[in-house]
């Protein structure tokens, strides 16, 4: 039936009877908009700052890591390492070993994790992009080398510009030895290099050769961990359940963000938070919206007097103003993507909100996703029509007498 959608759409644009509801009724959809715009853009926000942070995480981490179930360490032989590098999609598999370490650089100490990598570590991670200062280099002649991240390098003072300095790593001696022997293993390799991806890792990672990691926990061919780049273009999850199928129960293979599981739910945590202190806002504008039609029942009383004389139902004259709601609804959530696309590209395109500096980017990151104006749509319609609810109830109650009601 036509006539109650065209009833309500002329309700929203006919002239009322008094002046300021003209003027509520702008200021209510304006309000929607602005309400709207908010929501989109605390979720875009959010998930430029996820996506920025992934990126950095990523250029350390690997598509996939292959971990043992149970224990800390494992020994891979090279018929499994040639079977893993042959199944479909995988392009190059990388040994790495972790520890806790400590270390020190001309008198400065500090804790941190060493891990040992060998040379195919630079082709399945994107360390190469993270280096601030230095290159990738492990191993030359007799010499071995160490790469740390920008918050170890702090700590320790290291210049990697200085060529006679070593940096001495220190391992706690876990077998039982005999009196009077030391119980730290000590090795010392040049640091040549320094990364940053991000500030956790970067305060606690030194990269340095496979071998040297092995030779100081006395655990020679042992591996804690295999890292590995997939092609370009392939399945990650396909190449993922061959390597669960091939490896069996005793291994554990982990995609990016199962890497990083704790990490991804607390910023997902951080953003539904915030989009629900900002539907509080929604809400509050909602009561605007709730005393707008309000007063438009009030000021239609004759005309909901002569409908119900023609024989319109209670539920047809409430459903005329629940459909008047959700048509403001509709033009404010219009308005609020219109403004939220125009900040959107403003800020992608001129980064019109600057972070200051010392942060990795100049502007906050934004990204809009088709999934969150969905969300947003639904959220903003949602609370439109509830609060078109009370309005509508008391227009399907008023009299159908005109004298009544004049």
């Amino acid at each position: 039936m036509k006539v109650m959608p065209s009833i309500a759409w002329r309700y929203l644009f006919a002239h009322k009877g008094a002046h300021f509801i003209n003027i509520i009724s702008r200021i209510t959809i304006f309000g929607i908009s602005i309400g709207s715009a908010a929501l989109i853009l605390v979720l875009s926000v959010f998930n430029g700052f996820e996506e920025l942070i992934a990126n950095m995480i990523n250029t350390f981490n690997p598509d996939l890591k292959v971990l043992p179930a149970t224990g800390k360490y494992f020994e891979p032989d090279s018929a499994t390492l040639d079977h893993i590098l042959g199944l479909n999609g995988i392009a190059f598999v990388s040994q790495t070993i972790e520890e806790t370490a400590y270390f020190e650089y001309e008198e400065h100490p500090s804790t941190g994790v060493m891990k040992g990598v060998d040379v195919h570590y630079q082709s399945v991670t994107g360390i190469d992009s993270a280096l601030l200062e230095g290159k990738f280099h492990l191993e030359e002649d007799d010499r071995m080398f160490a790469i740390l991240g920008s918050g170890m390098a702090r700590l320790l003072s290291v210049d990697v510009l200085n060529v006679f300095n070593q940096l001495t790593v220190y391992m706690a001696n876990r077998k039982q030895q005999p009196a009077g022997m030391q119980p730290f293993r000590q090795r010392s390799l040049y640091p040549v290099a320094i990364f940053g991806v991000q500030q956790d890792i970067d305060n606690e990672y030194v990269l340095v050769p496979l071998s040297f990691a092995q030779d100081l926990l006395s655990r020679p061919g042992a591996a804690s961990a295999l890292e590995i780049k997939v092609d370009a273009g392939v399945n990650i999850t396909q190449v993922k359940e061959s390597l669960k199928s091939f490896l069996g129960a005793s291994f554990e293979v982990l995609d990016r963000y199962e890497q990083d599981e704790e990490f991804m739910k607390l910023m997902n945590i951080e953003k539904w938070m915030a989009f629900a202190i900002a539907c509080l806002m929604i809400l509050l504008i909602a009561f605007n919206l709730v005393g707008c039609l309000w007063m438009i029942v009030l000021d239609k009383k004759q005309d909901i007097a002569i409908l119900k004389a023609m024989g319109g139902t209670s539920v047809f004259i409430k459903n005329i103003f629940i459909r008047l709601g959700a048509y403001f609804s509709l033009i404010g959530l219009g308005g609020g993507i219109v403004l939220a696309a125009t900040l959107y590209l403003m800020q992608k395109q001129f980064g019109i909100i600057s972070i200051p500096q010392g942060f990795v980017v100049d502007a906050y990151p934004i990204e809009m996703r088709m999934t969150d104006l969905l969300i947003v749509a639904f959220t903003v319609l949602t609370i439109g029509l509830l609060a078109s609810m009370p309005a509508a109830i008391r227009a399907s109650h008023l009299s159908a007498s005109i004298r009544e009601n004049g």
